[in-house]
């Protein structure tokens, strides 16, 4: 198994912990929002058109946030495996990529929601932020040792004299 400088078991252990809070917590809030007694504070009566709107709105925050969360956590959970020895370095190559540019949610939106909701979509941006940097600079090492065809040609031409 090659080894990652920057990243290792406790880096992504860590990671995958708070992720788990932050998940269950964002489920916490916005059930909360949507079922709770602040419903009708925060979206208004079901006959207004707003509050449709409103309740749409919630909900697609909501989606964002979580996927949001999920798609770290599957990050994690293949880094998990591989440090784990279940998934080579070549299958996590292939298939542990995070996704590259997950939308951020719309500030405006967000500053309609209650304090928790917007702290709690904060904290799932900054965790995206911290697995996108961790990403880039595992995938970018990589492609800087250039690829196995690559290396052979260098080490041929390092074994094989020039003849002149």
């Amino acid at each position: 198994m090659a080894l990652m400088p920057n990243l290792n078991p406790r880096i992504i252990e860590a990671l995958y912990a708070d992720a788990l809070v932050l998940a269950e917590e964002v489920r916490a809030v916005f059930d909360r929002l949507r079922q709770g007694p602040d419903r009708r504070a925060l979206l208004g009566s079901n006959d207004d058109p707003e509050a449709d709107l409103a309740q749409v709105q919630l909900s697609c925050e909501a989606l964002r946030t979580t996927t949001r969360i999920m798609h770290c956590l599957a990050w994690l959970l293949n880094h998990r495996a591989y440090f784990a020895g279940e998934l080579s370095e070549l299958q996590l190559r292939r298939h542990g990529r995070l996704i590259a540019n997950f939308p951020l949610s719309d500030p405006l939106q967000v500053m309609a929601l209650p304090a928790e909701a917007q702290r709690c979509v904060q904290d799932s941006e900054r965790l995206y932020a911290r697995v996108q940097r961790l990403e880039r600079a595992w995938r970018g090492e990589s492609t800087t040792a250039g690829s196995a065809i690559e290396r052979l040609r260098q080490r041929l031409t390092a074994a094989i004299p020039a003849t002149g």
